[in-house]
């Protein structure tokens, strides 16, 4: 199942991320909009991975466990480098932090019930939580390069304070659920 077309593009997420650090590193233009373009593509792999997998069965473990981690590796890197390089600044960092601590915190949380045997389910809204957060991101990465007519960084905010709600509420739905099992 390593070679199965949903674990390739989760692979592909996972590799592809150096390469949009690299670009955002990149004070041009072009370079964020190449960004924007690959991080983008990143979070399609995300939906499409998980859907070929469902439709073709070929749900596996290692699809399991990457994905998951795919999605972290890419949100957390991209929002430490926007906040290293100032796109993301000034108070907007609060729901940056607390969507980094909420993905370490749940990491840890499915370790530790994982180790009980205990599965937990991504809610639907977790799923709109991280919808929401490569949205804002895609915002973010483009920010200042965005046309005049579309206030990127104010949308990619606005966004991220959004998502930053959503994953206190989601992150207090997983605490709550495994309550029962400490």
């Amino acid at each position: 199942m390593a070679t199965s077309l949903p674990n390739k593009l989760t692979w592909s997420r996972i590799i592809i991320i150096p390469v949009i650090l690299i670009l955002l590193a990149v004070p041009h233009a072009w370079a964020a909009w190449v960004a924007l373009a690959l991080f983008a593509a990143a979070g399609a792999t995300d939906y499409l991975d998980g859907y070929l997998a469902r439709r073709d069965n070929e749900v596996s473990t290692m699809g399991q466990f990457l994905d998951p981690i795919a999605d972290k590796l890419l949100v957390a890197s991209v929002i430490l480098l926007l906040v290293y390089n100032g796109q993301i600044s000034g108070m907007t960092v609060l729901p940056a932090v607390i969507i980094l601590l909420r993905e370490v915190a749940v990491s840890g949380l499915r370790e530790f019930l994982a180790g009980l045997r205990i599965s937990v389910p991504v809610s639907a809204l977790a799923k709109w939580k991280t919808t929401l957060q490569l949205l804002a991101l895609g915002f973010l990465i483009v920010g200042r390069y965005a046309p005049s007519f579309i206030p990127s960084t104010l949308i990619g905010d606005i966004g991220l304070w959004v998502a930053g709600t959503l994953t206190l509420v989601t992150a207090w739905d997983y605490w709550r659920a495994s309550l029962k099992h400490f």
